[in-house]
Formats: C-alpha cells, sequence, structure tokens
C-alpha cells in the first residue's frame, strides 16, 4: 500500500503558498470562509449542487462508482498487500480535486483538516523561519529567517532550499501541510532540516530544538527627517491592532511619510487588510472603477471586491473615519502575495502611495473551506479579488512605480539595516 500511495502523491501538484514555518500558517489565500455544515450533506455537497451536477453532465456519477467498484474487485481478488481502506477513499477524493488543475484546490483529512484549523495568534512551536513554494516546481525556498530563533541559531539562510525535514523529501507537498504536519511540534522535539544552499550547491543538514516562537506581526521606528517605518510580516487576527497603535505613536512623534514594508509578506486574513486600509484611507474617495462592478455605496471608498464564476460577492468600504493624511510609500517584491497586494493595489489606484521594489507574487484568487463528514474538508477556489479599479492581479502581479531589486549580497542577510537597505532608501527617496 505504501508504494502504491506514493504513486498517488507523486501525481499531486503542491500548491502555491506561502507560509511562517513554525510561525503562523495563513499561506497566500485571500481570507478563509468557513462553510457551515448545516448547508452540506452527508457526501459534502448541497442537494442543489449535485442536481446541477448531473443535469450538466460533467461527471457521470454511476458509471464511475461502476468503475470503482471494478477496481475494488481486481484489488480483493490479486493485490498482494494489505490494503488500507481509509488511505484509498482519502486519495480518491484528493485524485479528483486534482484532477481539477488548480493547485490550491485541496482536499483535507480529518487529521490534516484539524491541523489547519489551529488558531492564528502567533504564537506556536517552531524554528522561526518563513518559505514561499513554486507552483511551477513545487520547490520550497526559505525566504525569511527570524533572528533568535531555532533556525536563525542553527545557520539557516534566505535563499536556503528545503529539501527534506527528517526523512521526507518535502518538494511539490502541499506547503500548509509541510508547516503543520513536519516542521511545526511540540516545544524541545528535535527537528532534521536539509536545504539546499544555491550558491555553493551543496546539501546541508542541520538540527534543531522547537521552541516557542512570538514574532510580532508590525514592527516599527522612526527613521530620520520624521519617516515613519512600519513593517508587517502578514495579516493575522493581532495585526490590526498592532498596525494602528505604530500609526499612533508614529503620529505623536510628529511623523511627516510613511512607508509600508509588505517584502516578503505572504497574505492572510482579509477582514485585517480591510481594516488596516479603513484606517489609512478617507471615506469618500471615488476610482473610476470596473464598469461591470456595481458598486452598493458609490459615495464610500471601495477597498477591495470579490466576485464569483456568476460576478456575485463581497465588496468592503472604508467606514472609520481615520485616515493618514502624508505621503505614502509601500515596499514590495515577488513575494508579496494576496492580502499584501490587496493593501497595494488599493493605495495605488487612490493615488495614496508609490510601489516600490519588484513586482508582486500575483495571487488573486480566494478559498473557502467546506468542511464536510467525518472530519474532512475541502478548500476550494471559489472566487477573484479585484483592486478598487476593477484590476485582476491573477497571475499578473502589480508592478511598482519605482523598479529597484535588492542588492544581491542582502538579499541572504537574516538583518538588514535601514541604513543599508538599497530598496528601502529608495522608497524614502520616492518621497521627496
Amino acid at each position: 500500500m505504501e508504494n502504491k500511495n506514493k504513486f498517488w502523491k507523486g501525481a499531486l501538484v503542491g500548491a502555491l503558498l506561502t507560509a511562517l514555518a513554525g510561525l503562523v500558517i495563513v499561506g497566500m489565500s485571500l481570507g478563509i470562509f468557513l462553510i457551515g455544515k448545516a448547508a452540506i450533506d452527508g457526501n459534502g455537497q448541497t442537494a442543489e449542487s449535485a442536481q446541477t451536477e448531473n443535469q450538466q453532465g460533467n461527471l457521470d456519477l454511476n458509471r464511475i462508482a461502476s468503475k470503482i467498484q471494478t477496481i475494488q474487485t481486481v484489488i480483493d481478488k490479486y493485490y498482494l498487500f494489505d490494503e488500507n481502506m481509509a488511505d484509498v477513499e482519502d486519495w480518491i477524493y484528493k485524485g479528483m480535486l486534482n484532477g481539477l488543475g488548480d493547485p490550491y484546490t485541496v482536499y483535507y483529512t480529518a487529521d490534516e483538516y484539524n491541523k489547519l484549523k489551529e488558531d492564528t495568534s502567533g504564537e506556536y512551536c517552531g524554528i522561526g523561519v518563513m518559505v514561499s513554494q513554486s507552483a511551477d516546481t513545487g520547490i520550497i525556498t526559505i525566504t525569511k529567517v527570524f533572528e533568535g530563533t531555532p533556525g536563525a541559531q542553527a545557520g539557516i539562510l534566505p535563499g536556503d532550499i528545503l529539501y527534506k525535514v527528517g526523512d521526507r523529501e518535502v518538494t511539490g507537498m502541499d506547503l500548509e501541510l509541510v508547516v503543520k504536519d513536519h516542521i511545526k511540534g511540540e516545544k524541545g522535539t528535535p527537528v532534521t532540516i536539509t536545504v539546499l544552499r544555491k550558491d555553493t550547491g551543496k546539501y546541508i543538514d542541520m538540527t534543531m530544538e522547537r521552541n516557542q516562537i512570538t514574532v510580532p506581526t508590525v514592527e516599527y521606528t522612526m527613521l530620520p527627517d520624521k519617516v515613519g517605518y512600519i513593517s508587517v510580516s502578514q495579516f493575522d487576527e493581532v495585526t490590526t491592532d498592532q498596525f494602528k497603535s505604530a500609526i499612533d505613536d508614529l503620529e505623536k512623534q510628529g511623523m511627516k511619510k510613511m512607508v509600508v514594508d509588505l517584502r516578503n509578506n505572504p497574505g492572510g486574513i482579509v477582514d485585517s487588510v480591510v481594516s488596516m486600509l479603513d484606517y489609512i484611507l478617507p471615506d469618500d474617495l471615488q476610482v473610476k472603477g470596473d464598469p461591470k462592478l456595481v458598486r452598493k455605496k458609490k459615495d464610500k471608498t471601495l477597498l477591495v471586491y470579490m466576485a464569483d464564476k456568476n460576478g456575485k460577492g463581497e465588496q468592503y468600504y472604508a467606514k472609520d473615519g481615520h485616515q493618514v493624511d502624508v505621503p505614502m510609500a509601500v515596499l514590495v517584491n515577488g513575494q508579496s502575495a494576496s492580502a499584501s497586494e490587496v493593501f497595494s493595489g488599493a493605495l495605488k489606484d487612490y493615488g495614496k502611495a508609490k510601489l516600490v521594489g519588484t513586482k508582486t507574487f500575483g495571487k488573486g484568487i480566494v478559498q473557502t473551506l467546506f468542511p464536510l463528514d467525518k472530519g474532512t474538508a475541502v478548500k476550494m477556489t471559489i472566487a477573484h479579488y479585484y483592486t478598487p479599479n476593477g484590476f485582476d492581479l491573477h497571475k499578473k502581479g502589480l508592478e511598482p512605480d519605482v523598479t529597484v531589486d535588492l542588492k544581491e549580497e542582502l538579499k541572504t542577510k537574516i538583518k538588514i539595516e535601514h541604513e543599508e537597505d538599497n530598496q528601502l532608501l529608495e522608497a524614502i527617496k520616492a518621497l521627496n
């Protein structure tokens, strides 16, 4: 059974996600909305959806069931090894969703789903690195290492390719599960990480003990000439309050300009980014907008909107009455994704900030979790999201107003000082 499972797993394309390994697992899903079980029957379908499917003839479920029964008969009669029925059933569902060709749409077993439901408090046991995965290759890359964490102390560097966790090769695996199942764990337990260091071409094994990791999602300081600098590492449940507190403190210090650093920020919770935009932007801004969109509140600042395949979805508007009225720049790069692009796109559309750095990642789709029976679930892509003027950035990304790449010698540094950060210096220059 083990060999058979390896074959099926090898056929599955790893989701293109970015996550905090052992920190916070928000991925690059712009908000995950839970659909209650009441809306789904014991097979994980609404009666309406099942009827529509049969009418459209997308799948001949009777023929498929018959073929599965035939295969099961062959297994029962000829298969040499013991069969794990639970594994077989799980991989039927996983294979079905893999057939959609969407790396963001996946089936979760009960154990996997339980791990994914862990909270986003910003505190848990891990190694303290941020990772990103390519949908094309399945390769997982270390994008950030936090100071003082087990990963930093062991010698992991930004740019390292994550090859193994323990004895398990992780290339092509679902990134969320790599983090939840293999990297995170109980405090004090050992974990061995194997990385490929690109500049030497050598594989390096590093063993470290998992530890409690607490990293604030927002860090800030006042730079010379009253330039307020705010770094946001992800958008989770605590980020909004931290961000507002940072702005309030910087304003008390006499902030005249502001730089928001979203480099390597994988995204996170939609409510957080909406609240942060609401705190920055006035309530009555207008853009030309997408002519296909009928705005529900024509006199309010549209922050972001989502649309499903029928053009229906949510519209989010500013409403808190607060704004930040200083020149702004947003630092972005190829790992700034999802909620980071919502934030950057809204400020860019309204002409409230200059984007500085390199083109963003380009994830403009939304996933929803559908809980099923026996504690399982499906995560499925259900909508596009758009910037206020109607731009669909999926697979396109946002082009910066000022393009500047980080200096090569800085890309593997764990901590970059502000005075040597050429992208930050360029952002400050753009505000003059």
